[in-house]
């Protein structure tokens, strides 16, 4: 009955003895929870700059595979490296989910579109044509009329005329800045929650990290601590962002990606930066007048024009097109193609109306090939974070443990000193079989998660 007792008041014992030391080295142990949530913050913040940052290749150049962001000595941002292919994706969205270049261009008035046009194209054949002053002034009573049948017969072919792909992805494979800029445009709540969630979940851990330091205050406490801290956080806050990704009810609470929730906000941002920075109409017929179909286009004016007309005015005509591209945002023709278009309206609607999964695949691509080397880069971080806090001697004295001291004094000095030892030291057979049902544990909880979101959808 006695050794009943004794069992009984050891964890007792063990709470008791937990707060004593706590109490002895107050702020010493408070440093614990407090350097996880920096560590937390400081990994996710280095995690969100990994993804755009640096634009180019930095380190030793000794071996890199294609579309990774990492080689053997260097990094890339994960945006920077793999613009190609996340250019690509975009497009297939862009294309076959929210533009039609029929209906876009069926929107322009052919009169007042030929109207703002033939200054420009006067121009052209009076300087860029021989003997242009004479054949813009036998010309020039048809050319609005020439004009407007121009941009009918346009309307009419401009599927073969205008590359949508090639404008959406030269865009950004020119400059793999902007691919970047709309990313963080789009995302910028979910990267914000991505860094800043670091601080509260890495406080939160840290005060299992300190617990564990005060009952087991063994070197590998701290170190082991920091990395699961730089790994959970950066983890559990991807995962927080984009799922689940449909709404999937528990009770009178509805879950749902951070992401997919902010569906109707992101859009609005998502089409703005797109219209303004991507389908502009300077770029729209930049591509008609130069791009891989531009003999269509000049083939196409060369049928319009009257047979009359030699071709080298007909060619002075159709490069006026060129030059109109090079002009302002503010020059006429670009002002009206742009409002009359409405390609910002028309982008916001079909983004909205996207299913959730299509809606997801806007952003998620930045993270998700490379999600793994984020949360492991996390993780190792953390784990130099806590060799710093251990080396530096933040966290308490390293010494017999809350666990060991009151089983010592609970057990007698015999005893005492076996579970000192044991509590001090944890053999390594442990600590990988701990490591091991942690993973398998992981692992059952993505298996159930996932399976949980198929039947709810």
């Amino acid at each position: 009955r006695s050794k009943v007792r004794r069992q009984a008041a050891v964890p007792l014992a063990v709470a008791q003895e937990i707060w004593r030391t706590f109490r002895a080295s107050l702020w010493a142990y408070v440093t614990i929870p407090v350097v996880a949530a920096v560590v937390g913050y400081g990994t996710n913040w280095v995690g969100v700059k990994m993804i755009f940052y640096p634009i180019e290749f930095f380190g030793i150049n000794i071996r890199r595979w294609p579309e990774t962001p990492l080689g053997l000595a260097g990094w890339q941002g994960i945006v920077p490296c793999k613009t190609g292919k996340m250019s690509r994706r975009l497009v297939d969205i862009i294309t076959e989910k929210l533009l039609s270049l029929k209906e876009a261009f069926s929107r322009l008035d052919p009169v007042q579109l030929a109207e703002r046009l033939e200054p420009s194209v006067a121009a052209a054949i009076e300087h860029d044509a021989a003997w242009g002053e004479v054949w813009i002034s036998l010309t020039r009573p048809q050319l609005r009329t020439v004009l407007v049948q121009l941009v009918k017969d346009m309307q009419a072919e401009i599927e073969s005329l205008l590359d949508l792909r090639q404008v959406v992805s030269s865009a950004f494979l020119k400059d793999k800045v902007l691919l970047g800029e709309l990313f963080q445009k789009a995302g910028r709540k979910e990267l914000e929650f991505l860094v800043n969630s670091g601080l509260s979940f890495g406080f939160f851990l840290g005060i299992f990290q300190m617990l564990l330091w005060i009952c087991f205050p063994n070197n590998w406490v701290l170190p082991v601590g920091g990395a699961l801290v730089g790994y959970i956080t950066n983890w559990v806050a991807i995962k927080l962002i984009f799922d689940p990704v449909e709404p999937v009810q528990v009770g009178p609470f509805v879950f749902q990606g951070l992401f997919e929730k902010r569906q109707v906000e992101v859009s609005q941002e998502f089409s703005e930066f797109l219209a303004d920075r991507v389908l502009t109409s300077q770029r729209l017929i930049d591509e008609i007048a130069n791009g891989s179909n531009r003999e269509k286009y000049q083939a196409l004016v060369r049928r319009t024009v009257p047979a009359m007309v030699p071709d080298h005015v007909v060619a002075a005509a159709a490069g006026a097109l060129k030059k109109v591209a090079l002009e302002p945002k503010s020059h006429p023709v670009h002002a009206y193609v742009d409002k009359e278009l409405r390609l910002q309206d028309t982008l916001f609607q079909r983004l909205c109306k996207l299913s959730a999964p299509e809606f997801e695949n806007l952003l998620h691509p930045v993270f998700q090939e490379d999600e793994l080397t984020l949360i492991v880069a996390g993780g190792v971080l953390g784990a130099l974070a806590g060799f710093l806090q251990m080396s530096l001697g933040w966290g308490g004295p390293a010494a017999e443990g809350a666990v060991a001291k009151a089983l010592r004094l609970s057990a007698g000095a015999g005893a005492g000193a076996a579970a000192t030892k044991m509590a001090l030291l944890i053999p390594p057979q442990v600590i990988g079989g701990l490591g091991r049902s942690i993973r398998r544990g992981l692992q059952s909880f993505r298996q159930w998660w996932r399976g949980d979101q198929r039947c709810c959808t």
